[in-house]
Order: C-alpha cells, then sequence, then structure tokens
C-alpha cells in the first residue's frame, strides 16, 4: 500500500512540475536575418521589413525547438485582410490575418528537434501588401539548398488561384478574398511536383491587349514591377531566372482582332526574351474558357507559335487544355481542378521539355 501511495504522490508531483513548467526562452530573429529565404517579387527597399504584394511570394527558413512565432504586418488595404498558408514540416495551415500586426504562434505539436517553415503569401496584390518583421523562437538554422529548378506562372486570376478555395467560405458567401489560394493553385502544384522555386506573376482581370472590370493595365504594361497591380517599384530580373515561363493570358481579352492579338502576343514573347533568353516558354490556352473562346486560342497561340520558331526561336511551345475547368467561385477553377490542371501541364513538361 505504501508503494502504491508513493508511485501515486510521484505521478502528482511529476504532472504538477509538468503544468507549471515555463516555456523555453526564444530569441528574435529580424526579417534581414540571412536564414531566411524569400521567393517572389520582394521589395527589400527597408531590410527590416521586406514587403510582397504578388501571391504566392514564400518566406522559407528552419528553426529548431517546440515554439515559434511569427510577425507579420497586413496594409489592411480598404479593411481587407490578406490570407496566407504556413507550412511547417510539409503539413499546411490556410489562415487569415486579422489586425495591422500579427503574432501566429506555429500551429501543431512541436517536437524538440528541426523544424522547416515555409510562409506564403495566399492573396493577391489588390488585396495589399504584407510585411515579414521576424520570428521568435529558440534558434534559427540555414535553409535547406533552394532547387537549381526555376519557373515562373505569368497570368491572371487563375494563376492567382482566387475562388479556388471554399474550404472556409463558400461561394457567395464572406468577401472576394476569402476564396483565394495561391499556395495550392496549378502553378504552385506544377512546380512542386518539379520540386522547383516559382513565381507568379498575375493579376486578377488582366489581359494582354483589353483587362476587365475597369481594370486600366495590361500585362506588357506592368510585367516588370515588383506590385504588378499598382504598376510600381521596378523589378531587378537578374535576382530570378526560370527556366521555364507559362503564359496563360486572353480569358480577360475575349476575342479580338486576329492580326492584332497575334502581333501583340509575339511583342510579349519578345518581352519575356529579352529578360529570360535561354528559358522554356510555354503558352497556354485558358483552362476556364468556354468552347468558342478556347478554340480561338488555339488557333491564335498555333500562330504565334509558329512566327516565333520563323525567327529562330526553339524553345516556344504551345498547350491546350483539354476541358473547361469552371467549378470555383465565378466561374474560376476550384482547387480539385487546380490540381487538374496542374496534373495536365506537369504532364506536358515532363514528355516535351523531359524535365
Amino acid at each position: 500500500m505504501k508503494r502504491i501511495f508513493f508511485f501515486i504522490v510521484s505521478a502528482i508531483a511529476c504532472c504538477h512540475l509538468s503544468w507549471g513548467r515555463p516555456e523555453p526562452p526564444v530569441t528574435f530573429f529580424a526579417a534581414d536575418h540571412s536564414y531566411l529565404r524569400f521567393t517572389g517579387r520582394v521589395d527589400f527597399t527597408d531590410p527590416k521589413l521586406p514587403r510582397f504584394w504578388q501571391p504566392g511570394v514564400y518566406i522559407t527558413t528552419r528553426f529548431s525547438g517546440s515554439i515559434c512565432e511569427i510577425i507579420l504586418n497586413d496594409e489592411v488595404l480598404g479593411g481587407k485582410h490578406n490570407y496566407l498558408e504556413l507550412v511547417v514540416d510539409g503539413i499546411a495551415t490556410r489562415m487569415q490575418m486579422r489586425s495591422k500586426t500579427d503574432t501566429i504562434r506555429v500551429p501543431g505539436k512541436l517536437g524538440p528537434g528541426i523544424h522547416t517553415l515555409i510562409i506564403v503569401k495566399n492573396t493577391e496584390a489588390n488585396i495589399g501588401y504584407m510585411e515579414l518583421v521576424g520570428l521568435r523562437c529558440e534558434a534559427l538554422l540555414k535553409s535547406l539548398p533552394e532547387s537549381n529548378r526555376r519557373m515562373e506562372f505569368i497570368g491572371n486570376s487563375i494563376t492567382c488561384g482566387t475562388g479556388s478555395d471554399q474550404s472556409i467560405i463558400p461561394c457567395g458567401k464572406g468577401r472576394w478574398e476569402d476564396q483565394h489560394n495561391a499556395y495550392m493553385s496549378y502553378g504552385a502544384l506544377t512546380a512542386r511536383s518539379f520540386k522547383a522555386a516559382y513565381h507568379l506573376s498575375s493579376v486578377s482581370g488582366i489581359g494582354l491587349m483589353h483587362s476587365c472590370c475597369n481594370l486600366e493595365i495590361t500585362m506588357p504594361q506592368v510585367f516588370d514591377k515588383i506590385s504588378m497591380r499598382d504598376d510600381t517599384i521596378g523589378w531587378d530580373f537578374k535576382r530570378y531566372q526560370p527556366g521555364i515561363v507559362t503564359v496563360c493570358l486572353g480569358q480577360n481579352d475575349g476575342i479580338q482582332d486576329s492580326a492584332i492579338f497575334c502581333d501583340k502576343y509575339i511583342a510579349f514573347i519578345g518581352q519575356l526574351r529579352e529578360h529570360y533568353p535561354s528559358a522554356s516558354i510555354i503558352c497556354l490556352t485558358s483552362s476556364m474558357a468556354n468552347e468558342k473562346l478556347s478554340s480561338y486560342m488555339k488557333k491564335m497561340l498555333a500562330a504565334v507559335m509558329s512566327a516565333l520558331k520563323r525567327k529562330g526561336d526553339g524553345k516556344i511551345f504551345t498547350y491546350a487544355f483539354s476541358r473547361q475547368y469552371h467549378n470555383g467561385c465565378d466561374g474560376h477553377p476550384d482547387l480539385a481542378e487546380h490540381k487538374l490542371i496542374a496534373d495536365e501541364l506537369t504532364g506536358f513538361i515532363r514528355k516535351a521539355i523531359k524535365w
């Protein structure tokens, strides 16, 4: 009996010590720490507060210990709050900013070992910028080497991941940004299938020669900017040279004069070639296009590719999606369809470019 009593008392004491145990000490690591790797178009004018607008911009690092807190600023443009994705050891959690500055505890039960963290901006430029202030954790470690494969996906709302994610708020409810998910967009999925770094150079409503929704910019005009939606802050293309670039424009242009559209498309490919002389460029039809627009796009892209090949461009390709993907909000692809689009594109790249 005395022995049993001793074990009970010991167990209670042990539990009491565990409950009362303070959290391990953490250190603040500012956003300009060398162990934080930024991928995407980022404005480092203030290195302590790197600012980014584009969907899919992501920050990678590793930390040790059971605690990590991320401090982020949100522009709160027009009262809108950005969504982000936190990926810890491969497990993704989607969440929304709640104030001008949030301190976010990394979710999940973390052990004392080494953990990989990726912070992704899920919403696009017109929801406003985000800034990383820093991290608080026991120790920050250097990220694993970045892949030598790099991709860039140029496009409109489809490429942004707009209207795709109904897991929290269904279509027609909440606000327009509530269904954005750049992390699970077809471009991000395609890049991860190749273990490649990626940029999403995309703006909702944008076109090659005609944009929708009262948007006064076109892609050739803003492609060289960090904040593409606002057409501000020049981007240094030397900082990122992709091996594969996809162009998914035309949905917002609609059916235009064929000669003018082809000329504009060829001129834009020439603009890309000035920045990316050795990249493979894939011109895509719109994955949410109806049969009429899809047929038009196939003809236009075939003419564009033929003209560019005659000019000696041997790294130009076209791909037409097999069907219309439009089960998300406002006729956009949903998450399941983004996966199917990525599967189509991945298969084409493996076959045509031999990646």
